[in-house]
């Protein structure tokens, strides 16, 4: 942890400018996804990056450990490619596998799994060709770049807009309505660092859309389309909404192994985009894994 006295020079610079400063970060898009992950504190609270600092604050980073900023390729990680050329890969991510390296999670990444493909692009070597990202016990589709061209491309169509990502997910409860859009920013939880929460510490605009894709007895399986990517967004979105996710630990914790999951039934289903480099629109598509699909048809079954 480094520690960081805000003098008179610095006067008013935005959080992630003054944390890329920091010895061993580099970059704000470094210091930008130090902060989003509340690896950044100033005078002990969790801020937005663009949080403006003012002299005789104190600014603690948490600074990766530059020993480890090179993953080791890691043949065992499980993951399937369903697309690829030398441009970008979309990889189908299995439940329990960890997007990238972070303090919990330093080893048996998709991020190590993918370096024996030749990933690259973007500022943190932490998560070459990383654009999007999806939590550990969610499953299903992500765009990896293969270049720093189609990851700069990659990275200016997510913020566009223009990569689709939908999900499948059962939920409790039937919602009011078949088809709707969730809106309400997400930040930090203040009373717990893993957790997120709706109005909650330096919260970002967030937008959710969902739609009816299957009524079961006391249980409905949504389409859901991610118009921002909030960390833990859907889940957040919907426990606010009082239909949380089946299977979700962190925010449904009564339904912990509902339907014999070990995890919350959330799976990336679908990914569209144009290509970026050839303008190609591509289509992508995953099924439900074996064990969202034996849930499904134990709720299916209920009476």
């Amino acid at each position: 942890m480094i520690r960081v006295e805000v003098d008179a020079p610095h006067a008013g610079a935005r959080l992630d400018r003054l944390v890329a400063g920091v010895e061993g970060v580099g970059s704000r898009t470094v210091a930008a996804r130090l902060v989003e992950e509340g690896r950044v504190l100033v005078d002990g609270e969790a801020r937005h990056r663009a949080f403006r600092v003012l002299p005789g604050m104190t600014v603690e980073v948490d600074v990766p450990d530059p020993a480890r900023a090179l993953p080791e390729p890691d043949a065992s990680v499980p993951f399937a490619i369903l697309y690829q050329d030398e441009h970008v890969l979309v990889v189908d991510k299995p439940a329990g596998v960890v997007t990238h390296p972070s303090p919990g999670s330093r080893d048996g990444t998709l991020v190590h799994g993918l370096l024996a493909q030749q990933v690259a692009g973007g500022d943190d070597p932490l998560r070459p060709g990383i654009v999007h990202r999806l939590d550990r016990d969610t499953s299903g589709l992500l765009v990896v770049a293969r270049t720093d061209e189609a990851h700069r491309a990659l990275g200016r169509l997510l913020r566009r807009r223009a990569i689709e990502r939908e999900y499948l997910s059962l939920v409790h409860g039937r919602p009011p309505a078949r088809a709707g859009r969730i809106e309400a920013p997400i930040g930090r939880d203040p009373g717990h660092r893993t957790r997120m929460a709706v109005d909650g510490v330096s919260a970002r605009p967030a937008v959710t859309h969902f739609e009816l894709e299957e009524a079961v007895p006391g249980f409905t399986l949504l389409r859901l389309r991610l118009e921002t990517g909030r960390t833990h967004q859907i889940r957040v979105h919907l426990e606010a909404i009082g239909h949380p996710v089946v299977g979700d630990r962190v925010y449904a914790p009564e339904s912990a192994e509902r339907f014999g999951l070990h995890r919350q039934f959330l799976h990336a289903a679908r990914l569209a985009f144009p290509h970026p480099v050839t303008g190609e629109q591509l289509e992508l598509e995953s099924p439900l894994p074996d064990d969202l699909a034996a849930a499904l048809e134990l709720a299916r079954a209920r009476r």
